[in-house]
């Protein structure tokens, strides 16, 4: 009997430790079966919907913090004051603690809590939740407490059992305000349950512990490192403090005494180590303690206009890792369709890797937040991939939780975010570029504007368009539904404002009247445009003509048909008139291109049919005698070069652009060359005339020259030709004889070797280096000469030399 009473104590004395469950039929009472396919159901969470374990913790803080909104909710109405059965109040927090003898995890709130039937609806049954029935109680009471009661939109039933990921046992232990007891829910995640009043008796006043007893595969949760790190990662900004429970080292106590009063500062006297009750020296020890975690709040919650730039700029640097400031950002909250937060950041710096169109690894600059829950930023494209260097977060309360990303990628909530962003983030830029407008007008506001942008010091467009002009460019080709309003974001230099960018709208505000379109001219550098005998001509008859220098302009153009209702037109490409002629002019130029339609085909006859498409006169104002454009619906040489270094397909090497020949009748080098093309077809120096004239107007023109060695001789005969020299004049012969060389010339010259010579020590011996070692000296002897140390002794031997100089 006496046993019997020892045995029933020590197993009440387990129990309220937690360290072990009884078994079914015991103290636990007989187990409960799912009212859903368990079992079924933890197969798909466990090995398809989560594929992540460290989602199990994302999903019982968000939990967790879903009950914390409730109380303070309730208690906004109806505040209470619940005690622990030692007379603890409950904290609004959350807390993770570990047992290491019992490999278990443990996660306490100081929510809402569950009473009996509540466990049974949240935990006996999958898919149920427990907000919604929160939220019919709250209807059915005494009114709308008031706020915004979107946080309390939570799911109890899928998330929770993602902690059957990591956990072999999983007991709920809960007190909630409505039940004077605390319960446990305990399960192996088997399709049974047990419910049972907790005998450790009321320990938490108000809330929810889950203890989980984890599998061997994931014991590294049971690491602070790696609590803390996944919390970082997943619940950095929850709304709640987060705490983990941290063994730390505390060393004893060491006291430092002074001497006795007046005795010189700092002087120690003896130093005493603290000692235990038995006088032994105490060793350091190991004690718990709780740190908090989420430190950074979630800015974005907060009213707009609220936050400093100060804390923008932090906030920024510590969810990037970027340690530069940003550029620029936009802080604004969308409502009607979705309603969702968002921080958008600029960074200062280009991130070559935001040029990758590697589908399998997808940008993450943006992060997706459900009620401040981190979901995921591995989207493929939450922004299109022309703004992928953009970042920010997106916090939205219309998200559901506890789904897959591939799930999420589909959501037509997430369609609406995605098309949202991309017009925010356009806005931004536009902002970017207004701003600098009234900086330059010194009208700009100094305070916050409600969008909470930030005001910098400095114009900062010119600064944007450097950095991310080329993404820009490349949204003109793939979005065409905001081509219109990337346009307007365009900036470039033109032959009007060499120095400063100019938007396209600046440009039409000043066109002249009658003028056809926007002209513009495509090359490596300003400097190469402004050589090009195309603008030459636009620039005589009064036209600004602007400057496009990327890569990328000659893709992106070909998208763009027009800007404001004004054509595009690209200088570079053939029947680029700035006049219009008259009945009379009309019946002169065909008069003219009869005149020289001879001429015309015999210079395609030599340059090769397939070679020049055509050969017209040219209506351009300018010095050149030849221009080679391309044609009007065709490629331009500039783009063809950019295809062939861009492609590694051989076959699209090849790639090249049509040949238009222009040629300016009223050139003197054209009129003597149709003059000797009239006499004689195959005249000689005629024919290098046109071939030099047209090597160089496709190098002007950036066509390639099919034959580079033939273009240098046929410049080599035109010059032998113009000073009287015949082309198969030999090279002079060697001209050594003209030149008179003494001895005493080329003796200096004459380069000498060392080797060849043996010289005494006697004849150098003025500069043979000494070793003072081997000598004895006297001090008598030189004492007025001798030197006090080595480097003295240098210095009076460098001297010396100086004097012999």
């Amino acid at each position: 009997m006496a046993n019997s009473n020892v045995h029933r104590v020590v197993l009440v004395a387990l129990l309220l430790l937690g360290s072990v469950t009884v078994s079914a039929g015991d103290a636990r009472g007989s187990p409960i079966t799912f009212q859903a396919e368990v079992s079924k159901m933890l197969d798909i969470l466990v090995n398809s919907l989560y594929t992540n374990h460290a989602v199990f913790l994302r999903e019982l803080i968000s939990n967790g913090s879903d009950a914390l909104d409730k109380i303070r909710v309730l208690y906004l109405t109806s505040p209470k004051e619940p005690l622990t059965k030692d007379g603890e109040t409950p904290t609004m927090d959350l807390r993770i603690s570990f047992d290491y003898e019992n490999h278990e995890l443990i996660l306490r709130d100081g929510g809402i809590g569950m009473t009996k039937e509540e466990l049974t609806q949240h935990l006996g049954s999958l898919g149920s939740s427990g907000t919604k029935h929160f939220l019919e109680k709250l209807q059915e009471g005494s009114g709308a407490v008031g706020g915004d009661q979107s946080n309390l939109i939570g799911q109890f039933g899928v998330g929770f059992y993602s902690v059957f990921l990591v956990g072999n046992r999983v007991r709920v232990a809960s007190k909630s305000d409505d039940s004077d007891e605390q319960y446990v829910w305990e399960s192996k995640g088997d399709g049974e349950y047990f419910l049972y009043p907790d005998p450790r008796g009321n320990t938490l006043g108000r809330g929810t512990e889950i203890t989980i007893e984890l599998k061997p595969e994931d014991q590294e949760f049971l690491s602070a490192e790696t609590i803390k790190k996944t919390i970082h990662q997943y619940s950095e900004f929850i709304n709640f403090p987060i705490y983990v429970q941290e063994e730390v080292e505390v060393k004893p106590k060491t006291e430092v005494r002074t001497s006795e009063p007046g005795a010189e500062v700092g002087f120690i006297e003896e130093v005493v180590v603290e000692e235990d009750n038995n006088g032994e020296e105490k060793v350091p020890r190991m004690e718990k303690r709780w740190t908090l975690i989420n430190e950074n709040r979630p800015i974005w919650t907060r009213q707009i206009g609220n936050v400093t730039e100060e804390e923008y700029i932090k906030f920024y640097k510590a969810f990037s890792g970027d340690y530069r400031d940003p550029l620029y950002f936009s802080h604004f909250k969308v409502e009607g369709e979705v309603d969702f937060d968002s921080i958008l950041f600029i960074p200062s710096t280009v991130d070559p890797a935001s040029f990758s169109d590697d589908k399998a690894n997808p940008s993450t600059n943006i992060k997706l937040y459900v009620r401040r829950v981190f979901i995921t930023d591995e989207f493929r494209d939450l922004l299109p991939r022309y703004l992928n260097f953009v970042k920010g977060i997106v916090d939205s309360n219309d998200l559901p939780l506890n789904v897959s990303r591939e799930v999420l990628q589909e959501s037509r909530i997430l369609r609406v975010i995605k098309k949202k962003l991309v017009r925010k983030a356009l806005n931004m830029f536009a902002n970017i570029a207004a701003q600098d407008v009234e900086i330059a007008n010194e009208d700009h506001a100094e305070d916050p504007a409600p969008s909470g942008h930030t005001h910098l010091k400095k114009p900062t467009y010119a600064k944007f368009w450097d950095l991310f002009g080329k993404h820009l460019r490349l949204g003109a080709i793939t979005d065409s539904n905001n081509r219109n309003r990337l346009m307007k974001l365009f900036r470039y230099k033109s032959s009007a404002s060499e120095t400063e960018y100019i938007s396209l709208q600046a440009y039409v505000d000043r066109m002249k009247k009658g003028q056809k379109g926007i002209y513009y001219l495509s090359g490596d550098s300003v400097d190469r445009i402004k050589k090009s005998p195309m603008l030459e001509d636009a620039l005589n008859h009064g036209f600004e003509v602007i400057f496009m220098t990327d890569p990328i302009d000659e893709y992106a153009v070909s998208h763009l048909t027009d800007f404001a209702g004004n054509k595009l037109i690209n200088l570079a490409k053939e029947g680029v008139a700035f006049e219009e002629s008259d009945s009379r002019q009309r019946v002169v130029d065909k008069k003219r291109r009869e005149k020289y339609n001879s001429l015309f085909t015999h210079l395609r006859g030599i340059f090769g049919y397939s070679e020049v498409r055509k050969v017209i006169l040219t209506r351009r104002m300018t010095n050149e005698a030849f221009i080679v454009s391309s044609g009007d619906n065709q490629i331009t040489a500039r783009l063809a070069s950019i295809m062939r270094g861009q492609s590694m397909s051989l076959a699209d090497q090849k790639v090249t652009a049509e040949r238009v020949l222009e040629v300016n009748y009223r050139h003197p080098l054209v009129d003597e060359m149709f003059r000797r093309f009239t006499v004689n077809e195959d005249d000689e120096v005629a024919t290098d005339i046109a071939w030099v004239l047209y090597d160089t107007a496709n190098l002007q023109a950036e066509f390639p020259v099919a034959d580079v060695a033939a273009y240098a001789k046929r410049i080599n005969r035109l010059l032998r030709s113009s000073v009287d020299l015949n082309a198969d004049d030999s090279l002079l012969p060697p001209d050594d004889d003209e030149y008179t060389v003494f001895d005493t010339e080329t003796e200096e010259e004459k380069p000498t070797n060392d080797a060849e010579y043996t010289v005494s020590d006697t004849a150098t011996e003025e500069e043979k280096p000494t070793n003072d070692a081997e000598y004895t000296v006297s001090d008598t002897a030189t004492e007025e000469e001798k030197p006090t140390d080595a480097t003295d002794a240098s210095e009076t031997t460098g001297a010396d030399r100086d004097g012999d100089l």
